[in-house]
């Protein structure tokens, strides 16, 4: 019986113990806990502010999409030269891209350096007249070449046959290295005064039908090419391009083949139609000739003859 006793009061003096030890780390974990959730909130929120851990700034995929967004916008944001005259823009020009290439050398990329709204180019050199305009682009120094400039010759003229003016592009040369210069002469590159010209492509590459022919011997060591190119010069209102008349070229390769093919048929369908007609009129001769007789031996030859003289006496 007392050792039944002792039991009950170690049991239970265990059990106080342990109720002891659980009230004195109750605080302790909990605190642990809360400090563990104060942690866990601090570094999430870091991580959705862009911040790591020991605070620096994470790459997100958002940030570098919203950096091509911006790069792609830039790239669209180039804007036309104008060049104004007394305060007023007398020539507006644009290009999605202007590239030039010596001889067998890279191309160079130009667009940027010319339409660029951050650094425009220097067109301060331009000229606006009332029939005559030159629209000088300076480049600088780009890669070898020294004191890179581009200059567009316009002119314009009232035509008595249409009853109004026209503009055109007369020439496009290439100044470089201070004294050396690359001309090229503008063909079919014109429109009415009262709106814009624009073409796909202004080059001097057959490719391209070659609307700029080279002029001197410089000219045929360069290929100079301007992509989606407008130009409006002697009567800009406000600022912005009028309707545009487009470049065409009439006879292109692919016309002219289809032309010459035509041709061939219609040759051969008139041969054809002249050869049925022919065998007609031998089908038709054939019916109406009459039918000769040859005896076959001297008996037949003799009553044929008397037949005949007998027909030509009763005549």
């Amino acid at each position: 019986m007392a050792s039944l006793r002792r039991r009950c009061c170690i049991l239970l003096l265990f059990l106080h113990l342990r109720w002891s030890a659980c009230l004195h780390q109750g605080p302790a974990d909990s605190a642990a806990v809360s400090q563990e959730h104060e942690n866990g909130s601090s570094d999430r929120m870091r991580t959705e502010e862009g911040l790591g851990p020991a605070g620096g700034r994470l790459q997100s995929s958002d940030a570098s999409r919203r950096k091509l967004l911006q790069t792609a916008g830039a790239a669209a944001s180039l804007r036309p030269l104008k060049v104004f005259s007394n305060g007023q823009p007398c020539i507006l020009f644009q290009a999605r891209k202007l590239s030039l290439r010596y001889d067998k050398q890279k191309h160079l990329d130009l667009t940027e350096r010319a339409f660029s709204p951050q650094k425009p180019v220097d067109t301060s050199q331009s000229v606006c007249r009332q029939d005559t305009a030159t629209l000088v682009m300076r480049f600088g120094d780009v890669e070898d070449l020294r004191g890179l400039s581009i200059r567009l010759q316009l002119s314009n003229t009232f035509y008595e046959s249409s009853g109004q003016s026209w503009f055109s592009v007369d020439s496009v040369s290439l100044l470089y290295n201070s004294s050396e210069e690359a001309a090229f002469n503008a063909s079919e590159v014109y429109a009415p005064s009262s709106s814009s010209y624009r073409c796909i492509h202004v080059s001097s590459l057959e490719r391209y039908s070659a609307l700029l022919l080279p002029g001197t011997d410089h000219a045929r060591r360069w290929s100079i090419t301007f992509t989606d190119f407008q130009i409006q010069a002697f009567s800009v209102t406000s600022g912005k391009f009028s309707p545009a008349s487009d470049c065409t070229t009439f006879l292109t390769p692919a016309i002219l083949m289809g032309l010459i093919t035509s041709l061939i048929l219609l040759l051969v369908l008139a041969y054809a139609l002249h050869m049925v007609i022919h065998l007609k009129h031998i089908e038709h001769d054939e019916e109406h000739k009459a039918d000769v007789y040859f005896p076959q031996n001297p008996e037949q030859l003799e009553e044929y003859c008397v037949e005949n003289l007998t027909e030509k006496n009763l005549m």
